[in-house]
């Protein structure tokens, strides 16, 4: 996720084009970029897993925003109508105008070296 304009207000977001996720953002044409805390790393591997989409959900707390999915984990959440769908090599890149935004306090989790760990 990126910031890509402040006026008007746009996000960015990186996809594989063979992402499941993909597909619905543009079925849907809205997403969600949710920010995990440093306590999420279990959701965070479970929605990276290729997985079934139900075992991705299950037990997974979440309420709808803007008509997307926020999870009850997530410290920020941005949420977006689609603009753009960009050539990206093996990735396609989503642009969104910021619809709706939320955030509590909590240290982020990153992914960095291979690894997840708070953002210190």
């Amino acid at each position: 996720m990126a910031s890509l304009s402040l006026e008007p207000p746009l996000m960015l977001v990186c996809l594989d084009r063979r992402s499941r996720t993909l597909a619905a953002v543009r079925q849907q044409g809205r997403f969600a970029v949710n920010v995990l805390g440093a306590e999420g790393e279990e959701h965070a591997r479970r929605f990276a897993a290729p997985v079934p989409h139900a075992q991705k959900w299950e037990g997974v707390g979440w309420t709808e925003r803007a008509g997307t999915p926020v999870l009850d984990e997530a410290i920020v959440w941005v949420a977006c109508e689609l603009r753009d769908l960009l050539d990206g090599g093996d990735h396609v890149i989503v642009t969104g105008t910021v619809t709706d935004l939320g955030r509590r306090e909590g240290t982020p989790l990153i992914f960095h070296g291979s690894a997840y760990r708070p953002l210190a």
